[in-house]
């Protein structure tokens, strides 16, 4: 049976309109739930992981982030399964790309391989690494699904001009690293953290663009964050003592986003219109 207006649920006509509060109700009850069942895990499996170093095995690994971001991978895909908006999400993007966004994922790129080749992977305890990797792919696809997928879908489907959807996406995205602070961080690192998130979203944004489908910014930052985390000994934390040179290299990366990111908000254009037929440029 299709599906017409009249036969729509009342849960897909809600979500359905869009709107920049319904998209921050969305990142605000995955935040909840994130921080539940990452508490929850912490009840029933706390003892598996090292608070004072999350990378030291594993297990830690495994049930310290791997567990909480499957939590949440649950939590997203029933979501957008609820109201059918898989394909949507993973179609080719609307708004056509421009040639300078191409600078977003080269930069990040660049740092990964950096990263990639400059790790000291024999500091780990056998499996670590693997586990950290496997826990990269999940936030790139949780974050990028929350972020670049159902947030941009929802700005785009209330008519917001793609500079709009770019800002309040990459804002949502930077204060969800916020919750930092829950973790003990000081304010001072944390805000650093959310200002930096703020312009990597920002990047994450014009890679969209650039390549044209979800999948890509999932995957860049499904690899950017573990080598971040295994370059530096942690999450969200600067690296200490000496390292190679690879990886004084790839140091500088966060300043390159934040100058792609004010490219992006000088030349961002563009807006995605609704017809009787759907949403088209």
């Amino acid at each position: 049976m299709s599906t017409t207006p009249s036969s729509t649920s009342a849960w897909a006509t809600f979500w359905n309109r869009g709107g920049w509060w319904r998209a921050v109700l969305v990142a605000i009850a995955y935040v909840v739930l994130y921080v539940l069942g990452g508490r929850l895990v912490g009840v029933l499996f706390g003892d598996q992981v090292d608070a004072d170093n999350l990378f030291a095995t594993p297990q830690s690994v495994f049930f310290g982030l791997f567990v909480p971001l499957a939590i949440g991978a649950v939590v997203l895909t029933a979501f957008v399964a609820s109201l059918h908006w898989f394909p949507a999400l993973f179609a080719r993007q609307p708004v056509a790309g421009r040639w300078w966004m191409w600078l977003a994922p080269v930069a990040v790129v660049v740092a990964i391989v950096l990263r990639l080749l400059g790790i000291d992977y024999a500091s780990y305890a056998a499996g670590a690494v693997a586990v950290t990797f496997l826990s990269g792919l999940l936030v790139g696809f949780v974050e990028e699904l929350l972020t670049r997928g159902i947030v941009v879908k929802m700005l785009r489907d209330a008519g917001r001009s793609e500079w709009v959807v770019m800002v309040l996406s990459s804002l949502i995205f930077g204060l969800l690293h916020a919750t930092n602070l829950l973790s003990g961080q000081e304010v001072v690192t944390v805000a650093v953290t959310v200002v930096f998130a703020f312009g990597f979203g920002i990047c994450m944004y014009l890679t969209l663009r650039a390549t044209g489908n979800l999948i890509w910014p999932m995957l860049i930052h499904g690899l950017y964050d573990p080598t971040l985390f295994l370059s530096t000994g942690g999450i969200d934390v600067a690296h200490s003592g000496p390292q190679s040179e690879l990886l004084t290299l790839a140091g500088p990366s966060n300043l390159v986003f934040m100058l792609v990111a004010v490219v992006g908000l000088i030349f961002v254009r563009g807006r995605v219109q609704r017809t009787h037929e759907g949403a088209v440029v």
